[in-house]
């Protein structure tokens, strides 16, 4: 472990800005939402009301968890059960980044030739995700604490977010020693995410509830915040952290500086001739990708189109929630209002790959890859915008599934498939921009993934709590039209592609002009 604070300091001057922006941003997440419960619920009837429909309703606790009670804590803790998860796959991709990405760029060997111990980068990654998991776990405590609910709770809360990061720091862990690459580290570690929340889902959702203790996600929820809480379950939460960094630390001794515990699958010893195009090259590296995020967010199309019913009910006679509903879907009647404002939360998933298709240009350039390709007869933009194809026709791929999901869910069939794909003009924007920063910007192409999380937060927080519409505009996806129920505008449209165009021949151009790799 010699040399592991050097480290940590090393990571954390290079996560400087990353790990604040997201500990940040999503502190500002059950403020907001505790500020929207208490101006739509009220009084104790009103979240009663709320209580006795959702509480047995099997879509809304596969959903967001179990509902212990109707207080305002109670509904919060509720509207939160999706943080555990952000905050899990948050904490597994940042040790990722610190090890096996580390070895994959050679970087790793570089500071391992200093006086530094084999598991100092390990100890460093884990040590500054599950740090700053805590700080986050304690500033949501404290800005829900402040607005009123009992400090217990709060910090019962804010600690449940903790724990899903530190199990699944060391989740990420045990996956970089297993693998050779990164995308593979990262795939297992997602992997390991989804079946907790499955866990979760049918432990909560059916009549096994035991198989939701088989899920840091679960634990999470049975730490029981402002329902009597049960301390002990943050010791399951840190035994579990310290087994895996255990074995993270005992697997890494196994394996040399740069291998994997897991074979490497042998390819073959000439490509296919479906393989000869900068296109065909695109599509075998981009497609797991664009597999993953359409099936993901397929199956919560399905969530969200099923739940669409309950929402009528739920807000029948309360108009704050429908005022609510409304500010996130544009206006118009309840129904329309909350499918509207999902198909603006799956136009932000879908802008999510857009961005990470996007920086697969980047990627293959910081690895080495792209040198090989570009010394044959393939030019570098047609190497860019094969990939590129990706990062445009993939959202509508996406769009166009998840927005059929939620419509057979709702109960109209592909009727949802138009207001879904009325989303990817903003789409298309983060990517333009994400091409433009890796033509001009190399560097610092990670800062798309900052932008993305401020549309993200002007959509679900600045929305709902009536921030500035100037302030609001500085997101793509305040210019879209709110289908269904709204009305589809020509001009914003073509502003957006407008702004995308511009920015994509920027970025090409300058890619075309400057080093490769830079």
């Amino acid at each position: 472990m010699t040399g592991t604070w050097t480290l940590l300091r090393l990571v954390l001057r290079r996560d400087r800005f990353l790990v604040p922006l997201w500990i940040l941003g999503l502190t500002l997440a059950p403020a907001g939402y505790l500020s929207s419960i208490k101006a739509a619920y009220p009084d104790a009837a009103s979240r009663q009301h709320f209580y006795d429909l959702n509480a047995t309703s099997a879509t809304f606790v596969v959903r967001n968890g179990p509902l212990y009670g109707s207080s305002a804590g109670n509904l919060l803790a509720w509207q939160c059960g999706f943080v555990p998860v952000v905050v899990g796959l948050i904490a597994l991709l940042t040790v990722v980044r610190h090890t096996r990405t580390e070895e994959e760029a050679g970087r790793r060997e570089l500071t391992g030739a200093t006086v530094v111990g084999r598991h100092a980068g390990l100890a460093a990654a884990v040590l500054l995700a599950c740090g700053a998991c805590l700080v986050f776990g304690l500033l949501a405590g404290l800005g829900v604490a402040a607005q009123g609910v009992p400090l217990a709770g709060a910090f019962a809360l804010g600690l449940g977010f903790s724990l899903a990061g530190w199990v699944f720091a060391g989740v990420g862990a045990v996956a970089a020693q297993l693998t050779w690459s990164a995308s593979g580290a990262r795939g297992i570690g997602i992997g390991v995410l989804v079946l907790a929340f499955l866990l979760r889902a049918a432990g909560d959702g059916g009549s096994a509830g035991w198989l939701a203790w088989l899920s840091p996600i679960g634990w999470a929820h049975r730490l029981r915040p402002f329902a009597g809480e049960q301390w002990w379950v943050l010791a399951v939460a840190l035994a579990a952290t310290g087994l895996l960094a255990a074995a993270a630390v005992a697997l890494s001794a196994r394996r040399d500086l740069g291998a994997a515990l897991l074979p490497a699958r042998l390819g073959r010893s000439g490509a296919k001739a479906s393989l000869r195009s900068p296109l065909a090259l695109a599509w075998r590296l981009q497609r797991g990708t664009l597999l993953v995020w359409t099936v993901g967010l397929a199956l919560v199309g399905l969530l969200m189109g099923g739940v669409a019913r309950n929402v009528a009910e739920t807000v029948r006679d309360n108009r704050a929630v429908a005022e609510v509903f409304s500010r996130l879907g544009g206006g118009g009647p309840v129904l329309d209002a909350y499918l509207a404002g999902t198909m603006t939360l799956f136009g932000l998933a879908a802008a999510g790959y857009a961005v990470q298709a996007t920086l697969k240009l980047r990627a293959e350039e910081a690895a080495g890859r792209a040198e090989p390709v570009l010394a044959t007869a393939a030019g570098r933009v047609g190497w860019a915008l094969a990939h590129l194809t990706f990062a445009f026709a993939g959202p509508a791929c996406v769009l166009a599934v998840t927005g059929a999901a939620t419509g057979i869910a709702y109960g109209s069939g592909p009727g949802l498939v138009p207001a879904a794909l009325a989303q990817l003009p903003a789409v298309w924007v983060l990517a333009g921009v994400t091409t433009l920063l890796t033509g001009f910007l190399p560097r610092f192409t990670a800062a798309a993934w900052g932008l993305l999380a401020g549309f993200l937060l002007l959509s679900l927080v600045g929305s709902v709590l009536r921030w500035s519409s100037v302030v609001l505009a500085i997101s793509p996806f305040q210019h879209l039209p709110r289908l269904p129920g709204g009305t589809f505008s020509v001009a914003p449209t073509l502003w957006l592609l407008l702004i995308t165009t511009a920015a994509v021949t920027a970025g090409l151009l300058a890619l075309r002009r400057r080093d490769i790799p830079s």
